[in-house]
């Protein structure tokens, strides 16, 4: 019988394989902010999710910055030791974010304030966009699909707050990683509220009762 002696140097020290997960980690969320002539209205659904797993229903993804300042995450957050604009917080943002381009890191937010007309969106790639309204997350074609025809600068601000919660539902009806209940802040130039946490399930249900009952087109009428 022969023995084999094995010294420290002839031991492999490569790294061993990474364990393979048994699912994929998928997420889902559904947040979207716009502006109109009241401020700015952000609101986003509650739900955690992780492949076919819900795995807390009752998420914040709208974290307040300062008084003045609002982010909507599908990711991670941001901590800074000073009261930043929303422009400055972008860019900052974007500087963080932009080395983990290529990598794992995760990260979609839109910024909201009240210092200026206009939202932020700023992706894990270092993206950093301008514009009127967004929406990110899983839920959000079916959110834009909404907020293309319902966002307009004179809405008043009950409109604007009926039409955030209804896209927020409606894009959790269909996406079934987005879901259970809305959050939703309104931002001025003396700070932003925040409305009670909603589930929408009772309201959406009297919406599809009350759109089935829309009188269709009559056969001959159809026909002209």
């Amino acid at each position: 019988m022969v023995y084999r002696h094995s010294s420290l140097s002839s031991l492999s020290t490569s790294p061993s394989p990474p364990t393979r997960r048994p699912f994929l980690l998928s997420h889902g969320t559904t947040t979207l902010a716009f502006v109109f002539q009241g401020g700015v209205i952000a609101a986003a659904d509650t739900r955690a999710s992780c492949s076919g797993l819900v795995s807390c229903p009752s998420v914040q993804k709208i974290l307040p910055i300062h008084s003045h300042l609002l982010v909507t995450t599908s990711g991670s957050g941001l901590r800074h030791g000073c009261r930043l604009s929303i422009t400055s917080s972008a860019k900052l943002l974007s500087h963080i974010l932009e080395p983990f381009k290529g990598t794992d890191v995760c990260v979609a937010a839109i910024l909201s304030g009240s210092d200026v007309e206009e939202l932020f969106y700023v992706c894990s790639d270092g993206t950093r966009l301008q514009g009127e309204f967004f929406s990110v997350g899983s839920g959000s074609p079916y959110a834009y699909a909404v907020l293309d025809g319902g966002v307009r600068w004179s809405l008043r601000e009950e409109e604007a707050i009926s039409l955030a919660r209804e896209i927020v539902y409606r894009a959790t009806h269909r996406d079934a990683c987005s879901g259970n209940c809305v959050d939703l802040f309104h931002i001025t130039a003396q700070g932003y509220s925040h409305r009670d946490r909603e589930d929408l399930r009772e309201e959406l249900a009297t919406l599809w009762e009350r759109e089935s009952k829309t009188p269709a087109c009559m056969s001959e009428h159809c026909e002209s």
